[in-house]
């Protein structure tokens, strides 16, 4: 069914707003000073005002929070809440870095709401995807080129740190990799979404060459080849174990296109990224790994290496926890209160934990800290359920991409800061509603010419929509011949139920002969006496008679 309210203006509007927000935010420096900082804050809240006065003129559809949505946007606002009450209780070592917090913390709760409820279609979802692998592939073809040209650029100004390594628009090459650990994710995750799962033809491998893939798996190399230029050993080594590990899983549950998704995934592995990034500074991360010391290097009595003081920093940070373990120092109190705490043996200032658990953990305290990780953990649940499903080539091609991303970040976070930098966290919160969003959007399509010949007989034919996800008992093979063509489909209903109501027991039995709806697995037509049958996403039953009156 259409929803009249998708012809407002506003609601165009408030979806490209949200896609500039999102290519936006990591352009000025990561929106990490304060006029970004703040123009981020007001753009967020000006896109929410937007959508609320939608609403209440009735120009844009009801708030819906499908799926998980709901308990995760409510454990990002209580995290909000808990911030309000260590600035109003004063629980906090530095009062104007808790306010920011605050304010950036509903930012990023209205940015999720309003994701999931603007991108809740297979085609905005794609979009929205699209928009990031573009955003990702624009940072790090720029990134590279001014690393390779030796004029080195951010945005408004040169750079006057980390010269010599790829960091787009990031101050901070390890915030660039961070990036680009989500981004190059989703286009993994895209470009198998658009695998086929049919037998191989020709035609498949002109397809992989020039269409649409074809652009995607380049982006993606950029992507890789870029990140390998940041010379960041945490972020590499964090992004390609999530390639292998996510690769491999995806790899064992899919059974029958086992062969064709080792070869795509472990070609992109091994020539696109390994063979060309030979070219790009492929040998500076590897000496730069090799020559990590975790402890301070002593010749002669003199200190030529001080090693690794990120071990140090957390030695000396972990008291500011166990001093105040329930309360907390404060959100982004960080930068003043590790000043008490720092030792002797670390000369450096410190803004950051440079491990992004252990900031939360520190600041939030352990009730602010909770709430977090059950939101981290429910979307990395959502991304692992749909890359583990195999009803979908779309849905399990994402939930690959998701998983990618937000396992790369996670790891990555144990090291460094990303979660702290504005234009990463509003990413990661991106990422967290793509999670969602592939496992509840709608991907409706229009009928094929089977359901119209179906109408032209003169049998007193039904039509009827049923979810997928609505059979739990149901098995079944699948044979593709094309995105839009044909198929041969036998499924076996077992015990066919809705809504924990058996059906009648001669709704069970064998199904075969349907018709592709398009590019979803779960989407076909079948034909069974005088009955036609499809399977949709989304839950929704919709019927029809031979005259396309729905009931």
């Amino acid at each position: 069914m259409s929803h009249p309210a998708r012809t407002s203006r506003l609601d165009p509007l408030l979806t490209w707003g949200l896609l500039l927000l999102l290519v936006w935010a990591p352009l000025p420096r990561a929106s990490n000073q304060m006029w970004s900082n703040g123009l981020l804050i007001l753009l967020t809240g000006m896109l929410l005002l937007l959508f609320c006065i939608g609403q209440w003129l009735g120009k844009l559809p009801a708030p819906r929070l499908p799926g998980a949505s709901k308990p995760m946007l409510i454990l990002l606002l209580l995290t909000q809440g808990w911030v309000a009450i260590q600035w109003l209780a004063g629980w906090r070592v530095s009062p104007d870095d808790t306010l920011n917090y605050l304010m950036l913390g509903l930012s990023y709760s209205a940015l999720f709401l309003l994701l999931i409820q603007q991108f809740n279609s297979r085609k905005r979802l794609i979009l929205l995807v699209a928009t990031l692998v573009a955003s990702g592939t624009f940072q790090a073809f720029y990134g590279a080129f001014m690393t390779l040209s030796g004029n080195e650029w951010l945005l408004f100004e040169p750079k006057t740190s980390y010269i010599g390594d790829a960091t787009g628009t990031f101050v901070n090459r390890n915030s660039m990799a961070g990036y680009l650990e989500m981004t190059a994710g989703l286009a993994i995750g895209l470009l198998m979404a658009w695998r086929s799962t049919g037998q191989f033809e020709w035609t498949d491998l002109l397809e992989a060459l020039t269409g649409a893939r074809a652009r995607v798996r380049i982006a993606a190399i950029i992507m890789a080849i870029a990140l390998v230029m940041t010379h960041s050993r945490a972020g590499n080594v964090a992004f390609f174990a999530a390639l292998v590990l996510c690769g491999l899983l995806f790899i064992i549950r899919d059974r029958e296109h086992r062969l064709r998704n080792s070869l795509i995934l472990g070609g992109f592995l091994l020539v696109d990224v390994l063979m060309v990034s030979q070219f790009f500074g492929l040998h500076q991360l590897r000496d730069r790994l090799m020559n990590t010391q975790l402890q301070p290097v002593i010749v002669d009595g003199e200190v030529v290496n001080q090693g690794e003081t990120r071990m140090r920093v957390w030695q000396d940070a972990w008291p500011m926890f166990t001093d105040q373990p329930l309360q907390g120092i404060g959100a982004g109190g960080f930068n003043i209160g590790f000043e008490r705490y720092q030792g002797p043996s670390i000369h450096l200032h410190y803004v950051h934990a440079h491990n992004d658990w252990l900031q939360f953990l520190i600041e939030y305290g352990l009730p602010g800290f909770l709430l977090l990780l059950a939101f981290c953990l429910l979307a990395a649940w959502q991304a692992v359920r749909a890359l583990w499903s195999n009803g979908s080539p779309f849905r399990s091609g994402m939930g690959l991409g998701c998983t990618i991303g937000l396992l790369a970040i996670a790891m990555h976070a144990m090291l460094d800061f990303n979660l702290q930098i504005p234009a990463n966290a509003v990413t990661f919160i991106a990422l967290a509603a793509i999670a969602v969003l592939n496992q509840t959007h709608s991907a409706r399509r229009r009928h094929p010419p089977a359901a119209t010949e179906h109408r032209e007989s003169p049998a007193p034919a039904q039509q009827t929509w049923l979810s997928a996800s609505d059979q739990p008992h149901m098995t079944g093979t699948e044979r593709r011949l094309g995105p839009r063509g044909d198929i041969e489909l036998a499924v076996d209903f077992l015990d066919v139920t809705r809504d924990g109501v058996a059906r009648q027991p001669e709704q069970a039995g064998r199904l075969s002969h349907g018709h592709a709806l398009g590019d979803d697995a779960e989407d076909f037509l079948f034909t069974r006496g005088e009955h036609v049958t499809g399977l949709r996403p989304g839950g929704v039953e919709v019927t029809e008679d031979l005259a396309g009156n729905r009931g």
